[in-house]
């Protein structure tokens, strides 16, 4: 109760500081937004983007406040491992995967052996991406990136997604009439950014276009995605571990940024309580993890611990997140336990 109260307190603070100290990134002057529109579109001209298709596409770009305000305050940021877990992982989401299985599974199964991707992982990450399609996103993508690429805290990354978005719509890969999406600039049932759009979208049915919101591309670009950038199928993604208190802390990620300190599971049953409890190979690369750790405060610095392998560092690549890489590696255990 107390800790529920402290959590509580402190996001309030973190928007009654969101409010105090950045206004120019909530309320925007118009006119310092449309010179950086002036001048990222020369930017994209002069990459060799059509003159008229960045002109048409820039035409209706705005500053949206709620897209800086979304970017502070992701849940990854302030839910506990637990909650962000139980919420995303639930027995109705399970539900609800098991019945788009069943509807579309040739296409599925057809999909999980030629690409060498579980059935498994691909619905748990539709799930917790868009609920299996239902919440694709109403954000207009175009000012959503736009909105991100002119705010300071990671403007050159969206920058590049937006040039990139651009160079798709140029091209013909992709329709500007259809992107809506979150408030990040991801679109479709798995939520692609444009770079992936770019690298791994694949138009497997043949139509000569790539349409992310229906099932049969989404769910091939998806597996194509993770087989890729080099998932294992049937290996682990993680095992949940009680430490000892005889860890180095230099052992414990607390960011996803960067794994470190990796070594084999051999090593880390010296600071594990009972392994001979957990089935464990000793010969798997693995890392701890304490995601709660110089995140939530108050909480115990080694709980709670999870052994990660290879398979959820690629989750990581898909969005670098300790908890959604968690997520998603339950809810394809909670559907093995069901398929």
């Amino acid at each position: 109760m107390i800790f529920k109260k402290m959590l509580k307190n402190l996001i309030s603070i973190k928007f009654f500081i969101l409010l105090m100290v950045s206004p120019s990134f909530l309320f925007a002057n118009n006119s310092d937004f449309n010179l950086w529109i002036d001048n990222f579109k020369k930017k994209a001209i002069s990459s060799g983007i059509s003159k008229n298709v960045v002109n048409d596409v820039m035409s209706n770009a705005k500053f949206l406040p709620k897209v800086i305000e979304y970017d502070r305050y992701q849940p990854e940021f302030y839910e506990d491992t637990y909650t962000y877990i139980k919420k995303r992982t639930n027995i109705k989401k399970v539900r609800k995967g098991l019945a788009l299985y069943k509807k579309e599974k040739l296409l599925i199964d057809k999909v999980d052996k030629k690409f060498l991707v579980e059935k498994e992982l691909l619905l748990a990450l539709m799930g917790i991406e868009t609920n299996f399609g239902n919440y694709l996103g109403k954000m207009d993508i175009i000012s959503s990136l736009a909105t991100l690429s002119f705010d300071k805290r990671r403007s050159e990354f969206f920058t590049a997604e937006l040039l990139i978005l651009l160079k798709l719509i140029d091209k013909d890969i992709i329709q500007k009439d259809i992107l809506f999406g979150s408030w990040a600039g991801a679109f479709g049932n798995f939520q692609f950014m444009p770079r992936t759009i770019k690298n791994y979208a694949i138009d497997y049915n043949n139509n000569q276009t790539i349409e992310l919101k229906d099932i049969e591309d989404s769910f091939a670009s998806a597996a194509n995605y993770l087989n890729k950038i080099g998932w294992k199928k049937n290996t682990p993604c993680y095992t949940k571990i009680e430490l000892n208190d005889n860890i180095p802390k230099k052992y414990l990620n607390s960011s996803a940024r960067e794994i470190k300190n990796k070594k084999k599971v051999k090593f880390f049953k010296n600071y594990i309580k009972n392994p001979e409890k957990l089935n464990l190979n000793n010969n798997l690369l693995s890392a701890v993890i304490t995601p709660d750790k110089d995140i939530i405060p108050g909480s115990d610095t080694y709980t709670p611990a999870y052994l990660i392998y290879s398979n959820y560092e690629k989750i990581l690549n898909w969005n670098r997140s300790l908890r959604f890489a968690l997520a998603v590696c339950t809810l394809k255990d909670n559907f093995k336990n069901e398929l």
